[in-house]
């Protein structure tokens, strides 16, 4: 544990799983005076590096994550993550404990099964055709049906690990093989999912607060074996593709219920607009709002944690963000370029003190602001170039 309680008056929120976002979502709510608590299953994570105290445990043990919560006695808790003990917060729900945005929604996007059943068989609204399976004979069986290219992911994983595009039938073995190197479940379920032609892919952050829903401009993004690379806000869409998306974006969170920022991910296609995911917290293509909206993701989550106002949600800026990946694995190591990205006008970078590497792994963001989407995106691309991470010798 790290640091030492405020007064016995003041609000408790709870994070499980202190990434970077975890880390965002800290600082606005101790701008508002509150009291944060960073749990994760590694020491020295992003968030617990400012909160004000801290524990490790197994994220999906739920007598480990109860005796937490109940040993803390948080006003709020909040997921970060999707590996976790949701069942135990259905039941710390039906206990007086307050799950944002709901213990529902943390149980149903859990996996990919739950929220595909509720959005595509009980809300009707329109998403790729899918198919699960539990072996190589199902999943030969189903993408067959599904039709070639598909793609396949395990029913749970995390930054898009696991997924993959399946060209044909010689494909499917090795499909197998990397979701089920990837899952984050004992099982061995995958979803396929019909391949879709989209002109783009979006996500609309949905705000549910103080009995309204409210929506940011629709951020554009570029992902690469299912995790983000790139993204730019705002991304240009019709009258007719926003009202669509909207009305989906609305439908789905209306379902999930409780407060908070959702990010619901959309295919723009010739056919209309298509659910993809959604994500029940801040989403990571949403860091781009660090630098193009007044409110940023976190400071809109959390205030409508709190049930604080939300007047306006104000673009001031287009603008475009770049991941910082790793392209090896170290537990020692400086970032360089730091100085040379700065450089680069209205960009700033955000070093998520992650202790460890891996490669591919996400240890900052590079984001920029420009009169328009083009001279963003170029800027956090030529920035992001300058930084790099370095490994150092252990005996420094």
């Amino acid at each position: 544990m790290y640091g030492a309680p405020l007064g016995a008056q003041s609000r408790k929120l709870l994070l499980l799983g202190s990434g970077e976002l975890g880390k965002e979502i800290a600082i606005e709510a101790q701008r508002l005076g509150v009291e944060v608590i960073a749990v994760d299953a590694y020491d020295h994570a992003p968030a617990m590096q400012v909160a004000h105290r801290s524990h490790v445990i197994p994220m999906t043990s739920s007598a480990d994550v109860r005796r937490v919560i109940e040993y803390e006695r948080p006003h709020y808790i909040v997921p970060e993550i999707e590996a976790i003990a949701t069942e135990t917060l259905l039941q710390l729900e039906q206990e007086g404990y307050t799950v944002i945005p709901s213990a529902k929604a943390a149980h149903l996007t859990l996996n990919r099964e739950g929220i595909r059943k509720l959005v595509a068989e009980k809300l009707g609204l329109p998403t790729a055709r899918f198919a699960f399976a539990d072996n190589l004979i199902e999943l030969r069986a189903s993408a067959t049906q599904i039709g070639f290219p598909c793609v396949i992911k395990p029913i749970m994983s995390s930054s898009g690990k696991g997924q993959s595009i399946c060209k044909d039938a010689a494909g499917v073995e090795t499909s197998w093989e990397y979701a089920m190197s990837n899952s984050r479940t004992k099982g061995t379920r995958v979803i396929v999912e019909e391949f879709i032609s989209f002109h783009a892919e979006i996500t609309l952050l949905t705000v549910r607060t103080n009995g309204e829903t409210l929506f940011c401009p629709p951020i554009g993004h570029l992902q690469r074996d299912g995790d983000y690379i790139e993204s730019w806000q705002p991304h240009p869409i019709t009258d007719s593709e926003l009202g669509q998306a909207k009305q989906i974006a609305k439908t789905v969170t209306d379902a999930l219920g409780g407060v908070g920022i959702f990010g619901v991910e959309l295919f723009l296609t010739e056919h209309g607009v298509l659910f993809s995911e959604v994500s029940p917290r801040p989403h990571d293509t949403g860091l781009v709002t660090l630098v193009t909206q007044e409110l940023s993701e976190f400071a809109l989550h959390v205030r409508a944690v709190l049930g604080y106002p939300i007047p306006d949600i104000r673009l001031i800026t287009p603008g475009a963000s770049v991941a910082i990946k790793a392209t090896e694995e170290s537990h020692n190591y400086n970032i360089e370029g730091v100085v040379e990205a700065l450089a680069t006008p209205y960009t700033h970078i955000r070093l998520f003190g992650k202790p460890f590497s891996r490669v591919g792994r996400r240890m900052g963001v590079v984001v920029s602001g420009a009169p328009d989407i083009d001279t963003a995106r170029t800027r956090a691309k030529m920035a992001a170039q300058h930084v790099r991470l370095v490994q150092t010798p252990d005996s420094w």
